[in-house]
């Protein structure tokens, strides 16, 4: 058996990613079982969702970093989809070159993935042109998440906000509501729908089940996180009951 030491940098309010990312990776292990995975996370202050409390995490991006290049782990993850988009387009690639730069610099040759870059990298490894998307979000946060999604040349056809600020809250949303919310957007012109482009509000549970209901391919940032953290570890993509591009059968980002 091999273990694969995975750094995070979370949100301090953040309750969802180190337990989706966990969970698929056992599922994983009952198909794979020769690997294993084990989490060391950093966490950045942001209770609120806010432009303003965003640009203050970021702030704190340097001493998350470091503090995961102590326990030299084999790929980092940063994990707060909003708070990168909300800086502009293409801003993922400045804040992966940010943490890698940090890691280097102590040695530590982790590869580094964004979960906003992560979201465009399964909308793409799916082939997919044109999405919608459902988020937690207050309407102008989904407008640039949207916005940022469009400037990547991925059209969005429809999005739908729960409009929940508090992030906490966010966390505790039931991901089976997610089972009707999506039948509130317009799929006609989808390719792919986005369940969840948060990696705060849960939805593992419901990709699956939405997937097969919707008949096209449902991803959520935390799926196209674990996707691309495989890939980089040259792993399988593969996670069972977590959605097309976790199947195995799509080809990793650096071929697309």
């Amino acid at each position: 058996m091999t273990d694969h030491h995975i750094g995070m940098i979370v949100p301090s309010s953040n309750l969802t990613m180190e337990t989706e990312l966990p969970r698929m990776m056992r599922q994983r292990e009952s198909v794979v079982p020769e690997d294993r995975f084990v989490f060391h996370s950093s966490r950045m202050r942001m209770q609120h969702v806010t432009p303003e409390q965003l640009r203050a995490m970021n702030a704190q991006t340097e001493r998350a970093a470091l503090e995961l290049a102590d326990a030299r782990p084999d790929v980092v993850a940063t994990a707060c989809l909003v708070a990168i988009m909300a800086q502009g387009p293409g801003h993922h690639c400045t804040a992966e070159d940010e943490i890698t730069g940090v890691l280097r610099a102590q040695g530590a040759e982790a590869p580094v993935v964004s979960s906003a870059g992560a979201l465009l990298d399964g909308i793409r490894a799916l082939g997919a042109g044109r999405v919608a998307i459902l988020t937690p979000y207050m309407k102008p946060l989904t407008q640039l998440v949207a916005d940022y999604i469009e400037d990547a040349g991925i059209e969005v056809v429809d999005a739908l906000s729960l409009e929940v600020p508090d992030n906490l809250a966010v966390a505790r949303l039931d991901p089976a509501d997610l089972r009707e919310h999506w039948r509130r957007l317009n799929l006609a012109r989808a390719d792919a729908l986005v369940l969840s482009a948060c990696v705060q509000m849960p939805s593992l549970s419901s990709i699956q089940p939405v997937e097969e209901a919707a008949g096209l391919p449902v991803l959520s940032a935390a799926t196209a996180t674990a996707y691309c953290l495989l890939a980089e570890l040259g792993l399988p993509t593969v996670v069972p009951d977590a959605g097309s591009l976790l199947s195995g059968r799509v080809p990793s980002p650096a071929a697309v």
